[in-house]
């Protein structure tokens, strides 16, 4: 009997139970549920919610502003914010706290916008606070900013497109007439799928006047009339040509701020006024308690939030002889009272999400713009065409009034009376309804003649317009004409100060600033460090640990050394001798897994003093193998304090030692052996994480114990364990070999 063929079995993928009728499984592929499930989601995200367009709004502002333009907001009183959330949830179905959240960041009480477009009542928060919440809906009342007459000046004149709500109900604009780059002037940030956006604001005036000098002339430099961002917390921007002119061209890169500040002399105070708009107050108030209870701000006497109704003010009391602008350079270094602002200037064009710079998107604005305008006026053309037509027909009734009453009169039936007006005077339809609506009491020649009279003026009126929507140039006058008059209207002073030659307080403090004395490091197994002077340490007596605890370290050094100190999550944390106290020998010191923050569980495995990072840094691990890295591995330039994947993970380690130069080296088993070898025989490796070389052959169950140098090691006669060669086995440790002085080492 033949076989049956076996069928190849059917690969299955888990779809975390997408589950068909009755309960059962269904599978699919995940290129599938990708396309099908994912793609349409991440796609909705970009173009319906997180980048905004070409008018500077993403949909929830534009629906928000709307609705509240469809209350009569703009002109009217204010209503309760609940009342306007309620409304909007027509346009905006994604719930009552993400639109009023949105509400609060337009809102002048909020302060995010140079410009706000909801005039607000209430507590609305502050963008500079991050603990300041702001107040219910149902207890603040909003109404639309004046400001928002720009936004919606030409909705009514079929500028931009209409399309269906959510539950096609109703029509919401595709995107908001603004007469000026809103794009540029409100700053924004959004976060999508696979991409984000972040534009900072530009002050309005400045905008308005580089889109005009742009429109005259392509070439314009952008810089000579837009110098920077403008931000509503004000604070101070360190100008750097290059970068700047590379975000203008490019839409990447990133400016920095920094706080404005004044001394008070009669109180030796700073007070701080204005702040990044990137930060709050609160994570500055953090950060200097911070650095203060790390002891490496010591000037400070007392920090404090006194901001009220009047505005932000942090103040700072100092210490006696403290150098305020010395100290504020200090804090501009190590706080966030100076940050950068990232820039994305991510922006939907005709649905496409695209990275332009300042000058493309001010020519993308204005090609929009022109669009816009031409609508507008052709829609007005449209109008009064349709005005001179009516009066047209009316001019013709002029000739005969008394015929066009007769017509009126002597027809019959009612919907023959457009008919014989249209047969008797040579008018169409539209012409004869017209007439035949008109009062009886207008019917006299005086009213026919002054209606009459406003053709020639409409033929005019046309005749421009049809000239403007026909001439790029005028078109672009028009457009250069409405930005003038937002600028002198809606303009005002720079908040945030431009500063030109400002010292790099990005840089590290000298290393002068540091006292340098010479220090003694006690390091025990436990992970406790002591620094001591010399003349604490010589009137000192025996050490004190901790009960069971005993020295695994101890070196000469100075007060401005660094020290590495490698953990036994395969983790190396880099810190400064000069961030310790001075201590003595009868105190239990500085517990490093609290110093140095380290994660909860994580030991210290071994202290090794870098020195000017000449030399390299051998690991020897439990399987026998050594690990020869460079000391320069661990030297960073920045402030980096921990290095993750410091060495390898494959076994565990032993001992780590540091020499400056090569040297001979003492290792031991568990079972007894020991092997002398030069570390000349590894080669270095240029990866910190590499597992290293096969030094010592073990016996079955046997493991590497401990690794030391051979002038500690106590070992008499050398030659008996020296091997030229690696790996090799040693051999037995004989007793005279064995000495005290390991234990002090031993890891």
């Amino acid at each position: 009997m033949a076989r049956k063929k076996q069928e190849p079995e059917k690969k299955k993928v888990n779809t975390d139970g997408i589950m068909g009728l009755h309960g059962s499984t269904t599978e699919q592929p995940i290129s599938e549920t990708l396309e099908l499930n994912y793609m349409p989601y991440a796609m909705s995200v970009i173009v319906s919610r997180a980048i905004p367009e070409i008018d500077g709004f993403k949909p929830s502002h534009r629906k928000l502003l709307y609705t509240m333009y469809k209350m009569g907001l703009l002109n009217g009183g204010r209503t309760k914010s609940a009342n306007i959330v309620g409304q909007t949830m027509r346009l905006n179905p994604h719930g009552d706290a993400a639109i009023y959240e949105t509400m609060v960041r337009l809102a002048k009480g909020n302060e995010t916008l140079l410009h706000p477009f909801v005039d607000s009542k209430g507590n609305f928060g502050k963008v500079y606070s991050r603990d300041m919440a702001y107040a219910a809906s149902r207890y603040t009342e909003a109404k639309l900013d004046s400001f928002c007459n720009e936004l919606f000046r030409d909705i009514d004149f079929d500028t931009v497109d209409m399309v269906d709500n959510y539950d096609a109900t109703m029509k919401e604009p595709s995107l908001l007439p603004t007469t000026f780059p809103n794009v540029l002037v409100s700053a924004n940030q959004g976060i999508a799928v696979g991409m984000a956006s972040n534009i900072c604001s530009f002050n309005l005036a400045e905008v308005c006047q580089t889109a005009i000098a742009l429109m005259e002339n392509p070439r314009h430099d952008i810089l000579q009339t837009l110098p920077g961002p403008d931000f509503s917390t004000g604070g101070e921007l360190l100008f750097d040509e290059a970068a700047t002119r590379e975000i203008y061209a490019t839409g990447r890169g990133s400016f920095k701020l920094r706080a404005k500040w004044n001394y008070v002399k009669s109180g030796n105070l700073i007070e701080i006024t204005q702040i990044p708009y990137s930060t709050t107050t609160e994570v500055i108030m953090d950060k200097v308690a911070e650095l203060i209870k790390a002891g490496k701000i010591k000037e400070i006497a007392d920090m404090r939030d006194e901001t009220d109704l009047g505005g932000l003010k942090l103040t700072i009391d100092l210490k006696r002889g403290v150098e305020p602008e010395k100290l504020m350079q200090k804090l501009f270094r190590l706080t966030p009272l100076q940050d950068s602002f990232a820039c994305n200037f991510n922006i939907l064009i005709a649905g496409m999400p695209r990275v332009m710079g300042v000058g493309e998107i001010l020519e993308e604005w204005t090609a929009w713009r022109t669009q816009c305008v031409r609508r507008r006026l052709y829609f007005q053309v449209q109008k009064k065409q349709d005005r001179l037509h009516l009066l047209k027909g009316l001019e013709r009734i002029l000739l005969d009034i008394d015929k066009a009453i007769a017509i009126i009169r002597e027809t019959e039936l009612e919907e023959e009376v457009v008919p014989n007006l249209m047969i008797g005077f040579g008018i169409d339809e539209i012409q004869a309804n017209y007439v035949a609506e008109i009062k009886l009491r207008n019917i006299n020649k005086e009213y026919i003649l002054k209606q009459t009279k406003a053709i020639d003026q409409l033929r005019q009126e046309i005749a421009q317009l049809e000239a403007t929507l026909n001439s790029p140039k005028k078109l672009q006058n028009v457009i250069k004409k409405e930005l003038e008059q937002v600028s002198a209207k809606y303009g005002q002073p720079r908040k945030t100060q431009i500063v030109y030659d400002a010292p790099d307080s990005g840089q590290e403090d000298p290393q002068e600033e540091i006292p340098d004395y010479p220090v003694t490091v006690f390091v025990s197994k436990e992970g406790y460090l002591k620094k001591i002077t010399q003349a604490s340490l010589r009137m000192s007596g025996e050490q004190k640990f901790k009960e069971g605890d005993s020295l695994s370290f101890s070196a000469e050094t100075s007060n401005r050394a660094e020290i590495l100190v490698f953990t036994d999550r395969f983790q190396c944390y880099k810190s400064r001798l000069s961030d310790f106290e001075d201590g003595k020998a009868s105190q239990l010191g500085d517990y490093l897994p609290t110093k140095l923050e380290m994660e909860p569980g994580e030991g210290v495995v071994q202290v090794v003093l870098p020195g000017s990072y000449q030399g390299f840094v051998l690991f020897c691990f439990e399987n026998g193998k050594l690990a020869k890295v460079p000391l320069s591995a661990y030297e960073t330039k920045t402030n980096r304090r921990r290095l993750t994947g410091a060495y390898s993970d494959k076994s565990p380690l032993k001992s780590v030692l540091a020499f400056e130069e090569e040297a001979q080296i003492a290792l031991y088993s568990s079972d007894g052996r020991a092997l002398v070898v030069s570390t000349a025989l590894m080669s270095p490796k240029t990866t910190r994480n590499t597992i290293g070389v096969s030094a010592l052959t073990l016996r079955k169950k046997a493991v590497l114990d401990r690794v030391v140098a051979l002038d500690d090691s106590g070992i008499v006669n050398a030659a008996r364990y020296r091997s030229k060669n690696i790996p090799a086995a040693g051999a037995v440790l004989k007793d005279e070999d064995v000495s005290q002085k390991q234990i002090a080492f031993d890891v």
